[in-house]
């Protein structure tokens, strides 16, 4: 071996020892984990250490049950998430949660650059997957309440009970704008007006916190008992052809500048941390690779410099059926905007597939660069490089009497009056307590999973009384009576029971079976039996009120009913529901959404031309308490 090549050697080996030594000793203090520096600062140095593979791999959210240590360490993954009713475990406390999310935590933590993740979950009416959280009316009975300072301290009460559980960032709220109730996702619409879903954006300061004054646009999340929220899903997927879910949706750009767009703006002025992109389509072309609007409006006009993040499986579903023609899905979304893949059904795919494509320079190294830095952002905002380990302080917030107070009264105000007796002189509301025998009835009078409705506990909600901790409309009936008063309870009653009962009044319970997302896309929106029956059984032979549990106005005969309520969906506090049936509230709520007459009238939204509702938009009255 010749001694100019030793040399050469040596020198290479010395150049090799030091790279590493170079790469290694700034990261014990290097600039981004030192909080006093200025976030821009933080941010740069952290990505000037990064390889590809670790911008990339904070592109990607996996499932929980995929957030393996080998695939946290080996791909560098930057979020994790829980799907629909996806627990550690069935029925269990704030304490297992805690220990779960920070074990995947300290998966990430323990990676080259110990960068933190993000947990998401849906807390879309509460922290509705946790056994025991408080559950509040779905977002179409807070709409009817009007009310953005009730709404901002929800979001308050529910960012404490999900930081209760170590989880630091929700996929919600949803500004979606319903214009058709044949939507299976109307009820997590706060109102087909979207001057209405606008107000209720004061939510995400409630999760989020206040932004300090002079910040706009820039995400913001105030500490240990906020979370990130996620203003979902971008832009359109309320007005799709018939209501259909994930389908097309044809507008001129006034229409959806006019109508979908307007909560955006708000939200982002408000610093939501992230935008979910929606499955829908803009007259045919797929919203997730819709590069005009995710990047032309909402990154470059709105000014938004937080996260985009897909829905689940979102870029899969790019091309059908799914996951066809992957390349062009991974191409068109990354291209688009999107900063954050949630889910993927081939997660070395979708990671290979975007490491080849930055390589062959299909997509632009500045894109990855975009999106990296948006992710880093929200990261440092939140304050999870100092405090990436949660602790159980929080667990008494869990389910509270104070969250559960404070759902009770949304309830209340989220009761919009339908019908109160022939004529105003005769009502039948409100009930008097003291009674001889009084009938309660319904599928929905004693069934707390139909009460709270889809994302509950489970993705698509359940059935029964044994799925978490709650007070159903029938309990909440015994307990508001006079003690005297004898309650029979029988949930489909025929005629005969009904007229030897010798009742006073009666109380029936009906609505929607839960649902979510398409499995609630509806052509006809009728009542299922037996709920029709148990209306005309008991109505027709006592005096009696109507309680429609549902996501969405149906189809109602009112003709033999003395009164009419809309509850909607109104969660874990039934309570709310006996409060103001029985007058010590009274009933203030007005129609967010247009109630019709017959689904051949749909899409009709008020302002329309042939505008014939069986109630309109905005009507409700009005009972004073007792």
């Amino acid at each position: 071996m010749g001694s100019s090549s030793y040399l050469l050697q040596t020198l290479g080996l010395l150049l090799l020892c030091c790279t590493v030594a170079a790469n290694k000793v700034p990261l014990a203090n290097a600039k981004y984990k030192d909080p006093k520096e200025p976030l821009g600062v933080r941010i740069k140095n952290l990505m000037s250490h990064m390889t590809l593979e670790e911008k990339i791999g904070q592109m990607v959210q996996v499932e929980r049950v995929n957030a393996t240590t080998e695939v946290m360490q080996k791909y560098f993954v930057g979020s994790v998430f829980s799907g629909g009713g996806s627990v550690p475990k069935p029925y269990i406390g704030p304490e297992a949660w805690v220990n779960m999310v920070n074990e995947v935590q300290k998966k990430a933590l323990s990676t080259r650059l110990g960068i933190p993740i993000i947990y998401g979950i849906d807390a879309v009416h509460g922290h509705n997957t946790v056994y025991n959280a408080t559950i509040f009316p779905h977002n179409v009975g807070l709409g009817v309440t009007r009310d953005p300072g009730l709404v901002k301290r929800i979001g308050e009460a529910t960012a404490l009970e999900v930081r209760a559980t170590g989880i630091q960032y929700v996929f919600a709220p949803c500004i979606a704008v319903c214009r058709d109730p044949r939507w299976g996702r109307c009820y997590e619409s706060y109102s087909e007006d979207h001057k209405i879903v606008q107000q209720m954006t004061e939510i995400i300061p409630g999760l989020q916190g206040d932004l300090p004054t002079g910040q706009k646009g820039v995400p913001f999340v105030a500490g240990k008992t906020k979370v990130a929220a996620c203003a979902k899903h971008f832009v359109g997927d309320g007005g799709t052809l018939r209501g259909m879910n994930a389908n097309n949706t044809v507008i001129n750009s006034n229409g959806l500048l006019g109508i979908h767009m307007p909560a955006y703006h708000d939200a982002v002025n408000k610093g939501v941390a992230t935008v979910m992109v929606s499955y829908s389509s803009i007259n045919g072309l797929k919203m997730h690779a819709n590069k005009k609007l995710i990047t032309g409006f909402l990154k470059n006009k709105l000014k938004f410099r937080g996260i985009v993040i897909s829905d689940y499986l979102g870029v899969d579903q790019i091309n059908t059926p799914l996951g066809a023609n992957y390349s062009h899905s991974v191409y068109a979304a990354t291209t688009a905007g999107l900063d954050m893949f949630m889910g993927s059904s081939n997660l070395t795919k979708l990671i290979d597939e975007l490491t080849s494509q930055v390589k062959r320079k299909f997509i632009p190294m500045s894109r990855i660069d975009d999106a990296v830095k948006r992710i880093l952002r929200v990261k440092f905002t939140m304050g999870l490089f100092e405090n990436p380990i949660a602790d159980h302080s929080l667990a008494k917030k869990l389910g509270s009497k104070e969250h559960r107070e404070l759902a009770r009264e949304a309830v209340r105000k989220s009761l919009v009056l339908l019908k109160n007796g022939e004529n105003a002189d005769k009502p039948l509301l409100p009930l008097p307590k003291k009674a001889n025998k009084i009938l309660v009835a319904g599928t929905h009078a004693d069934n707390l999973g139909y009460q709270c409705g889809g994302w509950t506990i489970t993705w698509q909600g359940l059935n029964g009384n044994n799925l978490t901790i709650g007070t159903t409309i029938l309990a909440a009936v015994k307990k508001t009576v006079d003690p005297k008063t004898q309650v029979i309870y029988n949930q489909n009653p025929d005629t005969n029971f009904v007229k030897a009962g010798d009742f006073d009044y009666a109380i029936v319970a009906v609505g929607e079976k839960p649902y979510a997302e398409g499995f609630g896309d509806s052509t006809n929106l009728t009542i299922s039996e037996p709920g029709p029956s148990t209306i005309g059984n008991v109505c027709a032979s006592v005096k009696c009120v109507v309680v429609v549990v549902s996501g969405r106005p149906v189809v109602m005969q009112i003709s033999n009913i003395d009164a009419l309520v809309a509850a909607w969906l109104p969660g874990t506090e039934g309570q709310g529901v006996a409060d103001v049936l029985f007058g010590d509230y009274g009933f203030t709520g007005k129609l967010a959404r247009t109630w019709f007459k017959t689904v051949d009238q749909l899409p009709m939204n008020v302002g329309d031309p042939h505008y014939d509702p069986l109630y309109p938009f905005g009507f409700g009255l009005i009972t004073k308490p007792n």
